[in-house]
């Protein structure tokens, strides 16, 4: 039920209950409603009807140019233009009436206020080669341009925002992982960055060993297959797969952000342990891993001896010293009991069927301690000559057969 209000006094009732409809008042009200309802076409309408397309004679139409436009409207050519080619691409896609179908004063239906941002940009960099990838990149992204385009503009605050925010940072690390995988350029300055860096380097090894030994557990349980101390490949244990296994398991179910370096270390350790167990429990194996750990030591020794060389000497009186001598001679004295002992032990072996041939060796580096090469020839690695340090060599004298 609705109760009337008694008129006043020489005002009829219907004045007093209804809006104006005229006046500045309801042009304001109207004008509102249209803008609340279709956001900038309104605006764009305007341009649209009331600007001439580029190339066409001004003669015989009422339209007049962008420029003059903007002098009417006392705004920037720019601006005026913006609107142009918002209206321009969405009569492309069909969803208002070209340049040319519209008349100074014509109104037409317009789109959805919600669909001008897709079409406007409020920035001129949109219009470069670079706004339109940022855009595209956006669009792609579900985001609006303009939110993109701000931030390109302003770098320094975008660097502020990841020195500030964490959130931020690993925003940005995610978008320059996401990049440097198609923008070799990038590789390289992100690189060159890395080395120059003494922090980024220390952190890059560690990763990378993180990564090594958790890359070794992993072949494990994916191949079945491990790589012996002595470089062997051997099918993995049901054991040493299993544990391989939960290890595993555990350093995939980390966080993200979790480090993963004491769990690799531990996982490697652990399997490696039993990779050496395994080995030593097999008879067969044990044999084969120290004649490969011997094959593998001299394989090295060889390789250095012949780096030793007297080649480049133009005057060896000039580089002469007898310590070299003193040290050919030990080297000599440690491979003479080297050979010395595996003849012994050819002639105490017991008669059967001839061993496989181990590999072609190329050959073994010795360094000039004949520690060295008895550590090799013992089945360890020998120590690395320090780098830039002098080698010399003589040509090795044949070993006599047995």
């Amino acid at each position: 039920m609705t109760s009337e209000t008694a008129p006043q006094d020489g005002v009829p009732a219907a004045a007093t209950d209804a809006p104006a409809t005229d006046g500045p008042v309801a042009r304001d009200a109207r004008d509102f409603g249209i803008y609340a309802r279709t956001g900038g076409w309104a605006f764009a309408l305007k341009v649209a009807r009331s600007v001439r397309p580029g190339g066409q004679p001004a003669e015989g139409s009422e339209k007049v140019s962008a420029k003059e436009f903007a002098e009417l409207a006392d705004c920037s050519p720019d601006r005026v233009m913006r609107y142009y080619k918002a209206w321009d691409m969405a009569a492309d896609d069909g969803l208002v009436p070209q340049f040319e179908a519209l008349a100074p004063g014509q109104d037409v239906e317009l789109p959805e206020a919600d669909l001008w941002l897709s079409y406007y940009s409020s920035r001129n960099s949109a219009t470069s080669v670079r706004g339109t990838a940022i855009t595209a990149a956006a669009e792609a992204e579900g985001i609006r341009p303009t939110k993109a385009l701000e931030v390109a503009e302003n770098p320094t605050a975008l660097r502020a925002a990841i020195l500030a925010d964490p959130s931020t940072a690993q925003a940005a690390r995610q978008a320059l992982l996401d990049r440097v995988k198609e923008d070799p350029a990038l590789q390289t300055e992100i690189a060159r960055d890395i080395a120059r860096t003494d922090e980024l380097k220390k952190a890059v090894a560690t990763e990378a060993k993180v990564a090594d030994r958790i890359g070794y557990v992993r072949q494990i349980v994916e191949k079945g297959e491990v790589k012996t101390p002595a470089g062997q490949k051997i099918e993995a244990p049901a054991e040493l797969r299993a544990e391989a296994e939960r290890h595993l398991s555990l350093i995939d179910e980390l966080d993200e952000g979790e480090q993963a370096g004491e769990w690799a270390a531990e996982a490697y350790d652990t399997v490696r342990q039993l990779v050496v167990e395994a080995v030593e429990a097999d008879p067969q194996l044990r044999v084969q891993e120290r004649r490969t750990k011997f094959y593998s030591s001299l394989q090295k020794a060889t390789k250095v001896f012949e780096e030793l060389t007297l080649d480049d000497a133009l005057d060896l009186d000039d580089i002469y010293e007898d310590d070299m001598v003193r040290q050919l001679e030990s080297l000599q004295s440690a491979l003479d009991t080297c050979i010395a002992a595996l003849r012994r032990s050819a002639k105490a072996a017991p008669a059967g069927p001839a061993a496989v041939p181990a590999p072609a060796a190329p050959a073994v580096v010795f360094d000039d301690d004949p520690a060295s090469v008895e550590r090799a020839l013992a089945g360890e690695d020998p120590e690395p000559v320090p780098a830039g340090e002098e080698r010399e060599a003589r040509e090795p004298e044949p070993a006599a057969t047995a």
